[in-house]
């Protein structure tokens, strides 16, 4: 038996990875399992109700017609609880059954700027995990997990692994790659960073799915319709795919008999998904919340901002992405729709997000591309544009609800605000 162990076993990963791997064990493939747990002491109820459950859980999936279907998830095999000293994670991860360690962080959490560099400086947890490492001690970033994962592995002579990334970064494997050998530079570990380079390899990787934050409305459907009380129950919708550089050090599920598209190339339909569907998921929060909406099919539904979103992909976007293997027209029709689904109950909040981070990774490219050709940016604009109102509407504190951005400066941010003259000079920096 082969395991895979994810490291963060959040909503996403368990409506997406894991249920991959649960359409080939049903299919009667049962030579991969899954193993996971967290690197950080969240989520602490979702990961003792997995427990309870032997790591099943439901997962309700709904189509924008509205079409409610429910399946008892079973691929991961091993709940693993958190410690401090992540003993559990590192056990598996040395462990020769394992040949994959994916991971579901989030783009902030990579710490990585747009020039791919790490800034300590600028990141306490991080500056503390560097040091908490060089004493051989784990930590609770990727990178920290990751190193005292592979240190224990290295020492173990448990063999090559693949370290698969499932966010929304851009060139996912090859940055999330570049972040954990710049740690492994700063905390001076020479002989890891060989062990790493000869023996593990990181796949870039496209993901999709829609999946908002349980809530509690979510585990009254899944027992109204199935009998069964779970805490650990989710919602996503129905549309789901999953793009994959075929280069792994060690084996991997045959995850192309059940839909997953392995590719030589992730680029086109990662630029597609990112420039498409993200920046364009980012702008519908961003003026969603301005125009006093909480969900994001509210947004998608209100004609204005369906034709920021539309304008900001027709005439900016697609031209930058031309020729493609995608129908891209198709591909931006399917997003809004995709986004208008009223059931999905998506959050501006929880989209919104992060905004720091998504400009430069999924907004300023496009901006650039079309300056270098001397073409109008009018479209692709009003996306840093509806950011900059966002941010003055946090700083004056009128956001309704709590603004999440790892990457932020709370008081730069504010700065930036109290100098209108510069704020699109300041916020540049970030780009």
């Amino acid at each position: 038996m082969n395991t895979m162990l994810h490291l963060g076993l959040g909503s996403f990963h368990r409506a997406h990875q894991a249920v991959y791997l649960h359409e080939l064990i049903k299919r009667g493939d049962a030579s991969w399992t899954l193993a996971g747990g967290n690197t950080r002491p969240d989520m602490a109820d979702t990961i003792a109700a997995l427990a309870a459950q032997g790591g099943a859980y439901t997962l309700e999936t709904i189509s924008p017609a509205g079409e409610h279907r429910y399946e008892r998830i079973t691929a991961i095999r091993q709940v693993i609880p958190y410690t401090p000293d992540l003993a559990g994670l590192i056990a598996v991860g040395a462990s020769a059954a394992t040949r994959i360690v994916s991971f579901t962080v989030t783009e902030a959490g990579y710490y990585l700027d747009a020039k791919n560099r790490l800034d300590p400086a600028s990141f306490p947890d991080l500056a503390a995990d560097i040091e908490r490492a060089r004493q051989g001690r784990p930590g609770g970033t990727i990178y920290a997990a990751l190193t005292a994962i592979l240190r224990a592995r290295m020492r173990s002579g448990a063999g090559k692994l693949t370290l698969l990334n499932c966010d929304n970064l851009r060139h996912n494997g090859d940055r999330s790659r570049s972040g954990l050998l710049q740690f492994v530079e700063l905390i001076g570990d020479t002989a890891l960073r060989e062990w790493i380079e000869a023996n593990t390899t990181s796949p870039n990787a496209m993901v999709d799915r829609i999946t908002p934050r349980p809530t509690p409305d979510v585990r009254e459907r899944v027992k109204a319709a199935t009998g069964v009380d779970d805490p650990a129950a989710l919602m996503g919708e129905s549309f789901i795919q999953w793009v994959i550089e075929d280069r792994f050090a060690a084996g991997r599920p045959a995850w192309e008999k059940v839909g997953v598209e392995m590719v030589a190339s992730v680029d086109p339909y990662e630029e597609a998904k990112i420039r498409l569907l993200n920046a364009t998921h980012s702008c519908i929060a961003w003026a969603g919340t301005l125009a006093g909406f909480l969900y994001i099919h509210e947004g998608t539904h209100d004609a204005e901002i369906r034709k920021l979103a539309f304008d900001y992909v027709t005439d900016d976007t697609i031209p930058c992405l031309l020729p493609s293997p995608i129908d891209l027209a198709a591909y931006r029709d399917t997003v809004l729709d995709r986004f208008g689904n009223p059931a999905i109950r998506d959050t501006n909040q929880r989209v919104a997000m992060d905004g720091y981070s998504k400009i430069p990774g999924f907004i300023a490219p496009t901006i650039r591309e079309r300056l270098a050709k001397n073409q109008p940016v009018a479209s692709v604009a009003m996306l840093p544009a509806l950011f900059l109102a966002y941010l003055q509407r946090w700083h004056r504190g009128a956001i309704p609800y709590t603004y999440q951005d790892q990457a932020m400066d709370p008081a730069a941010a504010h700065a930036i605000c109290e100098a209108a003259e510069v704020q699109l000079g300041a916020l540049s920096y970030y780009w």
